[in-house]
């Protein structure tokens, strides 16, 4: 088996956990993405070229404010960045998991589609020359914190003020989500995911935004609690939901 396949086999296994971990891969090398989806850069843009009340992340921020019955902007903000969080780690880790490879999350080469309801339609290239060493935290802390989620997060705060700390904090509890998930399935390499998953924890942007006290916990609040109807999360820094007139900016 060439490594290529070893890649594909890899992504495949990932694609059928299904929802978060669904991944389109490209039949051939040469293979052009899904008509209707747009690269993941466009997602990220910011400015004229895209934070602009018809660009496509500002858009979902107020279907998923709708949806939510919330009138803060920032509560459906850090949902939004949230999921596609989610989605992203898990389809990396996932392929971690499942190979020790990485699926190329390049925002110039993966695109995606929000679809009008679950998780992001994501598409990626065919693996083409596989590292013949498996992939280490370092690659994933560039190709998905750096690569995707620092742009991501810049887009989300010139759409809407939302703390910067707490949406890394968001990263890191889908991280550990992501980790969860994959602890519970045959065939995956949980010690060494689990390791990459430390290593990440343990560097920026995700340092701090964490402990384990024995068990995870964030030292941020999603804002899920000033849903109408929401409540805290397992892993939320909070212990009882403070006022909605008063909650903290975190």
């Amino acid at each position: 088996m060439t490594r290529d396949q070893h890649a594909l086999r890899a992504l495949r296994a990932v694609d059928a956990l299904g929802y978060f971990f669904a991944l389109q891969v490209g039949a051939t090398p040469d293979a052009p993405p899904p008509n209707g989806l747009r690269p993941l850069r466009e997602l990220y843009a910011t400015g004229r070229d895209g934070s602009g009340p018809d660009a496509p992340l500002a858009a979902r921020i107020r279907l998923v404010g709708e949806r939510l019955r919330t009138p803060e902007a920032r509560v459906a903000a850090s949902s939004v960045q949230f999921g596609i969080a989610a989605r992203l780690l898990s389809v990396a880790l996932g392929a971690v998991a499942f190979g020790g490879v990485l699926p190329d999350l390049d925002p110039d080469r993966a695109y995606a589609r929000q679809p009008a309801d679950g998780p992001l339609d994501l598409w990626v290239p065919y693996p083409q020359g596989a590292p013949a060493r498996p992939v280490t935290a370092e690659q994933v802390h560039r190709e998905v914190l750096l690569a995707n989620l620092a742009p991501l997060g810049t887009a989300v705060r010139a759409i809407t003020p939302v703390a910067e700390r707490l949406l890394w904090g968001n990263a890191a509890s889908a991280l550990v989500g992501t980790l969860r998930v994959l602890r519970g399935q045959p065939g995956a390499a949980h010690a060494t995911v689990a390791a990459v998953a430390r290593q990440l924890l343990a560097r920026e942007p995700l340092a701090g935004s964490s402990t384990w006290s024995p068990a995870f916990r964030r030292t941020t609040c999603c804002l899920y609690y000033r849903v109408p109807g929401g409540g805290l999360c397992g892993d939320c820094v909070f212990t009882t939901a403070p006022g909605a007139a008063t909650g903290a900016r975190r």
